[in-house]
């Protein structure tokens, strides 16, 4: 199968596994806001953002070494697996045991339990490391797909099933506890590996320098995507925590739903064809086009129907979220094109400078953050800060990686999101003349309203924008198999 075969085989069965998630999340998200408190999700945003933390000790840079290094044998895998089984032992044993210290911390007796109860999802997680890379190294996208969206139903049906008979927030780690297991059992199954107590690291200490990198940058990346769930929980308290945390993950979805989609498979394919000149370049800007005229449009969408959204979805009482939502939404552009930065870094060899851009979005990342919290004390500001942190951060991510990883100007590639930005002003205009003199009775016709209109200008944008003869050069290629 030709590369852009597998691209496209790989986005599909990854967009019909993420786009399934995304509804069933949407509807578990639904109930379980109308079935628990705001504050028992604030309570479960604090251990999650612990345990997703300790996580990125779990993977210390295997999955993308895995992918990139495709002459590892399996006696080296052999190696790696026994490596995370122990930091498996290490890292559950060490949110169990410390659970308590956390508690106290925040002075509150409901984290204790709760990270007890997520040892388990991540000493699964750690274990599923090693065979779930092996997975994308061998672009089993579709079966991937299938795994995923399991998981995702059966975890959410016990979730909203705990929540209507106990009505308790442990009803809130019932998924990543199943899904971790489940995935471990059929990854471990299709890819068994044999566990060593001794080993030696010698065949595979070449990619040490590789995966080092990578693992630094994880850490740093989730400092300066998690700080402000810790700063917010520890100054303002669980209830603003709660109105934030449901705003950024609400922003998140249409994000991590898109990206999920493409960056999964970006890597894997790429790095086959790393050696070619101008490839890398050539694709990045392919799809960067794509992304941004999907995100620049969609924040403006988002930022408009941000009321029904939340409204319609959760309810009135999460109506303190709004505002905050609003200025995370119009990072939705931004944030598109910087998530698939990260595999062309990879597929160059190039994890260092990654890991340059990681120090750089977390120093900025981390001020806005205690600025908002610390000084303005609003989550609003935090947003505020979020949205401009971020704009710094994308200059100069792809400053970087035209500079170091393509050798070329990057000028090029920032003409490309003049368009984009272009017509997500026509579309703010026309969403502010609609605010201003049409009136409509109730939420859900303001929704169906706003999204029409967004539907109609995707249409024009793709058909007189340019953009038509892209997509239709795109299938072509995938049905001719070139």
């Amino acid at each position: 199968m030709s590369s852009s075969a597998q691209f496209f085989s790989g986005v599909l069965f990854t967009a019909l596994s993420k786009y399934a998630n995304l509804l069933v999340s949407l509807l578990v998200t639904a109930i379980l806001s109308r079935l628990l408190l705001p504050e028992q999700f604030g309570v479960v945003a604090i251990a999650t953002v612990v345990v997703s933390f300790l996580s990125i000790f779990a993977d210390v840079g295997f999955t993308s070494t895995i992918i990139q290094f495709k002459n590892l044998e399996q006696q080296d895998l052999s190696k790696l697996f026994s490596i995370s089984f122990y930091l498996a032992v290490v890292l559950s044993s060490f949110v169990f045991f410390g659970s308590g210290l956390l508690a106290n911390y925040y002075d509150d007796v409901l984290l204790k339990p709760i990270c007890q109860l997520l040892a388990i999802h991540l000493f699964f997680n750690t274990l599923s490391v090693v065979p779930n890379a092996i997975f994308y190294r061998e672009k089993l996208f579709k079966q991937i797909a299938i795994r995923s969206t399991i998981a995702q139903v059966l975890g959410g049906i016990l979730a909203v099933g705990w929540a209507l008979n106990y009505g308790n927030v442990f009803a809130l780690v019932i998924n990543p506890i199943l899904s971790s297991f489940l995935i471990f059992i059929i990854s471990y199954r299709r890819f068994p590996l044999r566990f060593q107590f001794i080993f030696s690291l010698k065949s595979i200490a070449h990619t040490f320098r590789y995966s080092l990198y990578q693992f630094l940058f994880n850490i740093i990346n989730f400092f300066s995507r998690n700080i402000d769930t810790l700063a917010i929980g520890k100054h303002l308290g669980a209830i603003p925590l709660g109105y934030y945390d449901k705003a950024y993950r609400l922003m998140s979805l249409p994000l991590q739903n898109i990206t999920q989609v493409i960056t999964p498979v970006l890597h894997p394919l790429l790095s086959a064809h790393s050696d070619e000149e101008g490839y890398l370049m050539k694709v990045n800007e392919s799809i960067s086009r794509l992304l941004a005229i999907i995100g620049f449009p969609m924040s403006i969408w988002l930022f408009f129907v941000s009321d029904e959204l939340v409204f319609l979805f959760f309810g009135s009482q999460w109506g303190a979220a709004v505002p905050a939502f609003q200025y995370l939404s119009l990072s939705v552009g931004i944030q598109l094109l910087l998530s698939s930065s990260g595999s062309f870094f990879q597929a160059g060899g190039d994890t260092r400078n990654l890991f340059v851009c990681g120090v750089f979005s977390s120093i900025f990342n981390v001020t806005g953050i205690l600025i908002g919290t610390f000084y303005f004390e609003s989550i609003e500001a935090v947003a505020i800060g979020l949205l401009i942190t971020f704009c710094i951060n994308f200059v100069q991510a792809y400053w970087l990686l035209y500079f170091k990883v393509f050798k070329a100007s990057s000028s090029q590639f920032f003409a490309l999101l003049i368009r984009p930005i272009f017509y997500s002003i026509l579309l703010a205009g026309v969403y502010s003349v609609l605010y201003n003199y049409v009136n409509y009775d109730n939420m859900l016709t303001g929704f169906v309203l706003k999204t029409f209109i967004y539907g109609i200008a995707m249409l024009l944008i793709i058909y007189f924008g340019g953009y038509r003869n892209d997509i239709i050069s795109f299938f072509k290629k995938r049905k001719g198999g070139n």
